[in-house]
């Protein structure tokens, strides 16, 4: 069964996207396909994770003998793949409110490469070897460039500039370097559990291919690789919701965790002396970005500098090399995903309403836009790691993954970084609900268009739900272990 619908999966967003310029014409249709495109692909995704009990493979070409374009179905894969398909449906359903309200231009063009930058996604997440991999880690690079220089200002196209010059140096400057020298070196870029490169290379090899992978995937924002991440923000709100929490930076981590143990496995890690200095890096870009958030003004530009941030936490989890921090990973993924794409949101119904971007207008906005400052601060204290929300349990597992490692010192670091996400994420909502609005404020502000708040509702909610029931995901994550073994 997996295997007759895989095919359907990789394409189905590609085909929303000839679909949506085919009826640009008509905005009620091209949207109703937008949203129809989304549905579609998570209920195949979802047929796939319910019979996944085997391991299908889809080979579509072999450009080099040994080197082919290869798909297949994993646990961590289809994790991400469902993810990104089902916030696809909310997103689509905040961009018709967000983009009529906001009287943005080029919407089809909007909605077009956003359903091909989902599609590049999937790609990702079922990709069979390295080599399929970062084929649409590019086509991702390039189908969001679009999106991010999307407004055609100046202060656009230089921010495309921006984002297009650090994925693509690091990609092909060190990333695609890297993947080389494993197929010389291991003669196959299949992802194998347990890895590849075990005995095939000396540690010295190893270390520097693993300073290759973490840096040169750029879409992970470890620092000094990062500056992408805010530039990005010129683009509209929906598509920074699409970078900053779904497909481009989830799918940076995905790629750390999957070379993690799929290439380099964790007993070759464990062995590997550079591992503490890109564990130190990781922890560095934890602090710094958050004490970076904490001086910006600007609304998205303090949620893109907490994304920096907790994209960090996953990398280190990564560089644990461990299950537990695999699966605490994979957990904060999905958790981080709902509470980020929940700001952003807000960040959107804010500027659609009251055009105001900066933290220091924000006061007295609770009063006037009360469901979106309470989904708001839902979303804060979900990143925070408070309860009853979902960020509590990633945060927790990745407590217990780094003091299961014996690494002491980097609750240090996720306790200072917890605490400087409670200054720069919690005093918005503090400002909104308990200072009064400016002498003069005008009273006539309302809520978002309905499409707006449905889709922060639906997110929030979502924050809500991941704290009932983490195990349902952890459990899912277990499984690449449980396969290994199988194997």
């Amino acid at each position: 069964m997996t295997g007759l619908v895989l095919p359907f999966a990789l394409v189905v967003a590609f085909v929303t996207a000839g679909a949506v310029l085919a009826t640009h014409r008509w905005p009620n249709v091209r949207e109703g396909l937008s949203l129809a495109g989304g549905t579609i692909l998570f209920i195949i995704l979802a047929v796939i994770a319910g019979n996944s009990g085997t391991i299908p493979e889809l080979v579509v070409a072999e450009p080099v003998a040994g080197l082919a374009l290869k798909f297949a179905v994993e646990p961590l894969g289809i994790a991400f793949a469902l993810m990104a398909s089902g916030l696809w449906v909310v997103t689509t359903v905040y961009s018709i409110g967000y983009m009529r309200g906001h009287h943005e231009t080029h919407q089809t063009r909007f909605f077009a490469f956003f359903a091909v930058a989902i599609a590049s996604a999937i790609g990702v997440a079922l990709a069979g070897n390295l080599f399929t991999l970062f084929v649409f880690y590019e086509a991702l690079t390039l189908s969001t460039f679009p999106l991010v220089s999307h407004a055609g200002t100046a202060l656009a196209r230089r921010a495309g500039r921006t984002y297009l010059g650090i994925l693509m140096g690091t990609s092909i400057g060190m990333f695609l370097v890297a993947i080389i020298v494993t197929w010389q070196v291991a003669g196959t870029l299949d992802f194998v559990p347990g890895g590849i490169l075990e005995g095939k290379v000396t540690d010295m090899t190893a270390g520097l291919l693993l300073a290759l992978y973490v840096f040169g995937v750029g879409k992970a924002a470890l620092m000094p690789f990062h500056r992408w991440l805010p530039a990005a923000m010129a683009a509209p709100t929906p598509a920074s919701a699409l970078l900053h929490a779904v497909a481009v930076v989830k799918a940076g981590v995905f790629t750390i965790l999957k070379i993690s143990w799929f290439i380099f496995g964790f007993d070759m890690l464990q062995g590997l002396h550079v591992l503490d200095i890109l564990q130190w890096a990781a922890a560095f870009t934890i602090i710094a970005a958050s004490l970076v958030a904490m001086t910006k003004d600007n609304l998205k530009a303090r949620l893109a500098y907490s994304t920096v941030s907790q994209l960090a936490y996953i990398v280190l989890a990564a560089l644990l090399a461990g299950q537990a921090g695999f699966v605490a990973g994979g957990l904060h993924m999905v958790t981080h995903a709902f509470a980020k794409i929940t700001l952003f949101f807000c960040a959107g119904a804010i500027l659609v309403v009251t055009l105001k971007t900066r933290v220091s207008e924000c006061d007295g906005l609770g009063r006037s836009m009360p469901v979106t400052m309470t989904a708001f601060t839902i979303a804060s204290l979900s990143i925070i790691g408070l309860p009853p929300l979902g960020g509590l349990w990633s945060k927790w597992l990745l407590f217990e993954s780094a003091l299961a490692a014996g690494q002491v010192l980097f609750l240090a670091v996720l306790s200072i970084s917890t605490l400087l996400n409670i200054g720069y994420l919690l005093s918005i909502p503090m400002r909104a609900f308990l200072r009064p609005a400016p002498h003069g404020e005008p009273t006539t502000w309302h809520e978002a268009p309905v499409t707006c708040l449905a889709a922060m509702v639906i997110t929030s909610l979502g924050c809500l739900v991941l704290f009932f029931f983490p195990d349902t995901i952890t459990m899912w994550l277990d499984r690449v272990f449980i396969i290994a073994e199988v194997r």
